[in-house]
């Protein structure tokens, strides 16, 4: 058998015996433990002429194979009543402990991978936002949160809204800025048009944007009766 890991790649001695048990295909319960031992004494003195320091749990687990082997080797007495206890028995429960551990740490990083998925943000008050909409044009706070559901009703019946977070990372301060060039370029927009990218962190940031523009006055909402589009304009 090749060997191209290292002992760093294992977390001890139980996940290196895992590890050459599912390469020999062999059966858990029922350890070959003369072939398992030959295997694992093989690994641990490649490991030591590449001049690898070896902990010492390694080495106590070469002892133990040993052990175990030794009295797999002695001849077994006919004339004993009892049921004599198999010597492998205890490693075994230990390595199937380890797996079930082993596994269940695998299931949390896997959730820990989707947690990174999704974006999370305290609940906001936005009705603090109410009366300076109100006073910066024709504009309610309502009127701007139906233009705004409506508009992720449209998104969603075309595709889901990803919530997979990006390296980009995007702040309100930071959307102010470049809704500003917008406005600097196109002076009046659709309050729809502000919304570029199709994923919530970008959705909600941008809302909260413009909410924070207004406050600000740094940007004037009207609504086009005739087509129900809310639009964003520079202050004057």
């Amino acid at each position: 058998m090749d060997y191209t890991l290292t002992i760093d790649n294992f977390a001890g001695p139980l996940d290196l015996l895992l590890h050459l048990i599912k390469e020999s295909k062999m059966d858990i319960f029922d350890l070959k433990i003369e072939e398992i031992t030959k295997q694992y004494l093989d690994y641990i003195h490649k490991m030591e002429e590449m001049n690898l320091n070896i902990a010492s749990a390694y080495l106590v687990m070469s002892a133990e194979l040993l052990e175990i082997k030794s009295k797999m080797l002695l001849p077994k007495h006919e004339d004993d009543s009892e049921e004599e206890e198999d010597p492998r028995e205890d490693l075994v429960n230990r390595l199937i402990e380890y797996q079930k551990y082993k596994e269940l740490t695998n299931d949390f990083k896997s959730l820990e991978e989707e947690r990174k998925q999704i974006i999370t943000k305290l609940p906001e008050n936005i009705r603090e936002y109410s009366d300076a909409v109100t006073n910066n044009g024709d504009v309610t706070l309502d009127d701007l949160i139906s233009a705004f559901q409506k508009f992720l009703d449209r998104e969603k019946e075309r595709q889901p809204i990803h919530t997979k977070v990006t390296t980009k990372e995007l702040s309100v301060e930071k959307r102010r800025t470049s809704i500003k060039k917008i406005l600097s370029i196109k002076k009046r927009v659709n309050f729809i048009e502000l919304f570029e990218e199709i994923n919530k962190e970008y959705v909600i940031v941008t809302f909260l944007a413009i909410l924070e523009m207004a406050k600000d006055n740094e940007i004037k909402l009207y609504q086009d009766k005739n087509f129900d589009n809310i639009i964003c304009e520079v202050s004057r």
